[in-house]
């Protein structure tokens, strides 16, 4: 490249010239001294020198022609540069901020370099500023090659992310549990069998995709589909390490500048928090023991008012899949239960206040849920909720957040330990009344971010299923299984992220659980996580 000759010709044009001059000055003034000034042996030396410097211009005009081309050559290199910088932040990709950065970056450097080398040609810079071009041009190169191997390519021409976790668990519990590795309540252990256990897995990853689509009637419209390995267990020897993949939240968006349309299967809005935890992850840490929770189909709409300073009121209304957590009832075809046979959807709607205080967000919302649910013999159950969450930054490092509900035959949602009603006799007798089981809960977090990098965070949660609903009119065989009436539950765990992909997490769990018909159980887990966001 020409580029690549201009220190080389330069530098021989100097070396040269410098060899020119002095050699006829050194046989001057030695002629001159030995001779006198008037000495007829110095004109053969003066037609020389006249010889040698017409050569020297010779060459600097060459010198000259190619530095001109090579000016020509970067004035050009710098106006495509900025037009694909201009292609680049027109470009729809132009939201991954995060991939394009060191692109933009790269293209300053080199356009700035570009830039230096319209400098003078004798400019005792030209040698470092070529090579600062070499080598940003060649950090450019790498950086582009990196981007182009980590992207995520769709079928269509929008743009696609690729996201999630990979995740390892190492837990010890002594003591009984629904589930050995991601506890919600306590049992007692089974007769003859150890009350210690340890294990480990990874199918807590997961592993999502999101696409963003064109604009449409001035929204932009995107997609998101989260998945992890916790679906079960295949029925083979080790089943337990072959997590069986299992669909979380599934949902398209249209947003507009305040105003969002959401459909698809998400979390429920009406319960929009949960304890910071990276022991439990397939389903929200204190699910069933006073967090809310689900991922539900639905269609919401959600709209956005600004008022005084930062501040803003949200409002979210919509209807939701009507579930009551019963278990399917055929592993392969979908059978109707309770609130579907209603014939209706269950509706939701919830109303929140926020602003940022330094950095963190203040915020209060309220909510409200209905859905009415049809139980075989047509007996009618109304069930409903209504919630309020809080997040409250305290001091700088300091903040505190949590949820509260009182509701009724919200099994579905987590409430009572997942029991939305009660029998009062034989399930299958179509005269046997029916009750829904009350129930309140809650929990509360604080958390302190002791620098940018670790946190702590200690949580207490309770789910209270009222026992007065169930003595008296409900029997443990009635309702197939024991009928839980209190489930309590704490959890203290610091997080490290040293790099911003790296997660490393010590988490202690306590769960103490109080059945109606018989003693209280205890269990405790020590869970170690190690995880690499992508």
């Amino acid at each position: 490249m020409k580029s690549d000759l201009i220190p080389a010709l330069r530098g021989m044009a100097v070396a040269l010239a410098v060899f020119i001059f002095m050699v006829p000055m050194v046989r001057a003034q030695q002629a001159a001294t030995s001779s006198g000034p008037t000495s007829n042996a110095t004109e053969p030396e003066a037609q020389d020198l006249r010889e040698q410097v017409r050569q020297l211009r010779t060459l600097v005009e060459q010198m000259r022609a190619e530095n001109a081309a090579s000016r020509a050559e970067m004035h050009q290199l710098r106006k495509d540069l900025q037009e694909t910088r201009a292609m680049l932040e027109n470009s729809p990709q132009s939201g991954e901020v995060a991939q394009q950065e060191p692109v933009a970056s790269g293209i300053a450097e080199l356009s700035s370099a570009a830039m230096a080398e319209s400098s003078p040609p004798h400019s005792p810079e030209l040698d470092q500023r070529v090579q600062k071009l070499e080598e940003t041009t060649s950090l450019l190169g790498s950086k582009v090659d990196e981007q182009y191997q980590t992207k995520v390519e769709s079928a269509s021409k929008y743009r696609a992310r690729l996201h999630g976790i990979i995740l390892m668990n190492a837990f010890r519990n002594v003591g009984g549990s629904d589930n050995l590795d991601q506890p919600t309540y306590s049992e007692p252990v089974f007769p003859g069998w150890p009350a210690t256990t340890m294990g480990a897995t990874l199918r807590q990853s997961q592993i999502g995709l999101e696409v963003f689509g064109p604009t449409v009637f001035g929204a932009k419209t995107s997609a998101d589909i989260q998945m992890d390995f916790s679906g079960g267990f295949p029925g083979t020897g080790n089943g337990v390490n072959f997590g069986i993949v299992r669909l979380q939240t599934a949902s398209m968006r249209l947003d507009w500048a305040n105003t969002s349309v959401v459909a698809g299967q998400d979390q429920l809005f009406i319960s929009p928090l949960s304890p910071s935890s990276f022991a439990s992850l397939a389903i929200p840490a204190f699910a069933f023991g006073g967090n809310l929770w689900g991922w539900t189909p639905q269609l919401r709409v959600e709209h956005r008012f600004a008022v005084g300073d930062q501040q803003t009121i949200t409002m979210q209304a919509g209807v939701l899949d009507n579930l009551d957590w019963e278990t399917p009832y055929n592993p392969f075809y979908r059978i109707a239960q309770a609130g579907e046979y209603s014939g209706q959807p269950a509706y939701a709607f919830r109303t929140a206040w926020s602003r940022p205080v330094k950095d963190h967000p203040l915020s209060f919302g309220v909510a409200g849920y209905y859905g009415r649910q049809t139980w075989r013999w047509d007996r009618p159950v109304d069930a409903w909720a209504g919630m309020a969450d809080w997040q409250v930054p305290i001091v700088r490092r300091l903040s505190l957040s949590g949820e509260f509900y009182r509701g009724r035959g919200i099994g579905g949602l987590g409430g009572a330990i997942g029991t939305s009603i009660l029998y009062g006799g034989d399930p299958t007798d179509p005269l046997t009344p029916i009750r829904g089981l009350n129930a309140a809960g809650g929990w509360s977090q604080l958390k302190v971010q002791v620098t940018p990098k670790l946190e702590l965070n200690g949580a207490v949660a309770v789910d209270n299923a009222f026992a007065s609903d169930v003595r008296g009119f409900a029997i443990d065989d009635n309702n197939f299984g024991p009928i839980l009436g209190r489930n309590e539950s704490a959890l203290a765990n610091a997080i490290f992220r040293p790099r911003s992909d790296l997660v490393l997490s010590a988490e202690l769990k306590r769960l103490r659980t109080f059945p109606v018909y018989s003693a209280a159980t205890t269990t405790n887990q020590v869970n170690l996580s190690v995880g690499i966001l992508f």
